[in-house]
């Protein structure tokens, strides 16, 4: 009976290892369709930092395809999209208290929602493969001009223009350009 025990011991651990090492190259293989990126902007004394993943285009259509209109986006891949800020922020009159907010947005082909929701470290989408969201905690929705460019984005990219006092965080993606100007509180 002892060693039934050990060996049954044993081979429960063994399968859990077997279980997380499958997971480990799942998700690695997962994130290099769509890698890690950490956009940060730093300025006097600002800090704020966006963690997402990085889809490629691949010769999909993106907005109103592969991302419906409005229906609520992860905006990236993977993991909810994580931003952090270390001072308040105003949006569109709006104040976003400092802290760490998982980002959602809803995109139409001229203007976007932009969504901070106060859950973070969620998947992004759940088993039905709807946006993994609880809207209950959402803290501040604002809107973002979205405009068709000429150049086409190949990877999903957010980036923080600065212009004097007020800053804009950019998505960029396909042929859509979505900008949503702030400024510290």
């Amino acid at each position: 009976m002892k060693k039934f025990i050990i060996i049954s011991a044993i081979g429960i651990v063994l399968l859990v290892i077997l279980v997380a090492v499958v997971s480990a190259i799942r998700l690695k293989q997962m994130k290099s369709f769509s890698p890690e990126e950490i956009v940060t902007l730093s300025e006097d004394g600002l800090l704020v930092t966006v963690h997402y993943n990085r889809p490629f285009k691949k010769g999909r259509d993106i907005f109103g395809g592969l991302v419906p209109y409005g229906q609520v986006w992860r905006t990236g891949a993977n993991e909810a999209t994580i931003f952090e800020t270390n001072k308040p922020l105003r949006f569109n009159g709006e104040v976003l208290s400092a802290g760490k907010y998982s980002l959602w947005t809803i995109p139409d082909s001229t203007s976007w929602q932009v969504i901070f929701n106060s859950e973070t470290g969620q998947w992004g989408i759940n088993s039905k493969g709807e946006a993994n969201r609880n809207p209950s905690l959402d803290v501040l929705q604002v809107s973002a001009v979205a405009v068709q460019h000429d150049k086409e984005f190949e990877q999903f990219t957010i980036r923080f223009d600065v212009m004097e006092k007020e800053a804009e965080m950019v998505f960029l993606w396909d042929r859509t350009v979505a900008v949503v100007p702030f400024s510290v509180q």
